[in-house]
């Protein structure tokens, strides 16, 4: 899967020579691909729930659309910004080899993914391409022009989320040269998205109340959604490994570990401050889980996971509590899960990570440099993601508007955008 997982993971006891196609390798990956695909539908319920009703439609289409969206920019243009030769030398992003998938094929890449179809490395991508500005959408959730979220999503994932695949997973990126460890995406993904959304919901600006109540409209339906995310996150982060081994196994189970430590962590927590066992606290708490683990996936152990998840779930809940107190409208809490989950499962990464599990010693094995190249990876992720879509932001405002009139999102989007509502009075 990603340059990191490809170069550093052992080899699977039978695996096929580099060049040739392993149908273990290659089976376990068709269905880790579907695995993460189904994290988008997941996406879309959990934060469907989480809207007002007369919202819910369009909150759904966010996801399923940008799915369809991703996919055809990805195959155009993403992949090979992404994994294609470098440009310039400076590891910044990739070049224009893979135009329109053009030699990207059933043979195996001599770098990434060694011994499954070049083109089933490049799908598998596609499904990380396509969730990461699906999770931003959480952030400007029931107030944004449906035009405002395909511009964005379109810039966003040429501009910001190619180019940081190429740092961290391309095997010329400056930041994977540096030794930055990331095995399914921390800073790439869940970083990137969450900073993005902090800055999106900051320049958009408050959902206008109009007499309603802003809670969750359907708490069965964020529950499902959120089961559907920890179910795909398998794929996510088992399938970061790119062979059916070790190393896929280990990162399944310190990835349900640390969900379910989030999980506990999230609950007790709310139950102490409010003396209520909050359904959504355990969901949110679930994805913070997932979310810390990912980058640390392939290179932590149980123990390591257990710890991450802990602290996850206070951490991002505490974030959750802090974004009531600055009146920012975030939404969907998306900061608060993605981008402090992402930031504390990268920097935990050069903790954690011990060579029983790869090839990289963290700081618990006296490595204290690892930690320092987390921090870089980090810092560079959150300013360039910043900056980026600060300007993406401002020229969709200036192209098409951003928000939608007054009136329309009073009226509720599902009926004044798309014509359509979720349920029948």
């Amino acid at each position: 899967m990603l340059a990191i997982a490809a170069l550093a993971a052992p080899p699977s006891a039978a695996a096929a020579e580099p060049g040739q196609v392993d149908s273990g390798d290659t089976a376990w990956l068709l269905v880790a691909t579907a695995l993460v695909m189904v994290m988008l539908p997941g996406l879309a319920l959990f934060y469907g729930g989480l809207v007002r009703r007369k919202n819910v439609l369009s909150t759904i289409m966010h996801s399923f659309f940008g799915l369809a969206l991703v996919s055809v920019v990805w195959v155009l243009v993403g992949f090979s910004l992404a994994f294609g030769p470098d440009v310039g030398g400076l590891g910044l992003v990739g070049g224009l080899d893979f135009v329109g998938f053009a030699n990207v094929g059933p043979v195996p890449s001599a770098i990434y993914g060694t011994t499954i179809p070049f083109v089933l490395f490049a799908g598998f991508q596609l499904m990380f391409a396509a969730i990461t500005p699906a999770l931003i959408t959480g952030a400007y959730a029931e107030r944004k022009r449906f035009g405002a979220f395909v511009l964005f999503t379109v810039l966003w994932s040429v501009i910001v989320y190619s180019p940081l695949a190429h740092w961290v997973w391309s095997a010329d990126g400056w930041l994977f040269k540096l030794g930055a460890l990331d095995f399914a995406g921390g800073t790439v993904v869940h970083i990137s998205s969450g900073v993005s959304a902090l800055v999106v919901a900051l320049l958009i600006g408050r959902r206008a109340v109009n007499g309603d109540r802003m809670e969750p409209h359907d708490v069965p339906m964020t529950v499902l959604g959120a089961g559907l995310l920890w179910f795909g996150w398998f794929g996510f982060n088992a399938g970061s490994a790119l062979a059916a081994n070790g190393l896929a196994a280990n990162a399944l189970v310190v990835t349900n570990t640390a969900a379910g430590a989030a999980t506990v962590t999230w609950v007790l927590l709310s139950y102490a401050l409010r003396r209520k066992v909050s359904v959504i606290g355990a969901a949110c708490g679930a994805v913070a889980g997932l979310v810390a683990v990912t980058p640390a996936s392939g290179y932590v152990t149980a123990g390591g996971a257990l710890a991450i998840g802990l602290v996850a779930g206070a951490l991002c809940y505490s974030a959750t509590l802090l974004r009531e107190r600055i009146k920012i409208d975030d939404a969907l809490d998306v900061f608060a899960v993605h981008g402090v989950g992402g930031t504390l499962g990268a920097v935990a990464t050069g903790v954690f990570a011990t060579t029983a599990v790869n090839a990289y010693p963290g700081l618990v094995e006296g490595n204290a440099a690892q930690v320092v190249t987390q921090l870089i990876a980090v810092g560079a992720t959150v300013g360039y993601a910043v900056a980026s879509t600060f300007v993406i932001v401002k020229v969709v405002d200036f192209i098409l508007g951003i928000r939608v009139p007054s009136h329309e999102e009073e009226v509720g989007l599902d009926l004044s955008v798309h014509g359509e509502v979720a349920y029948q009075p």
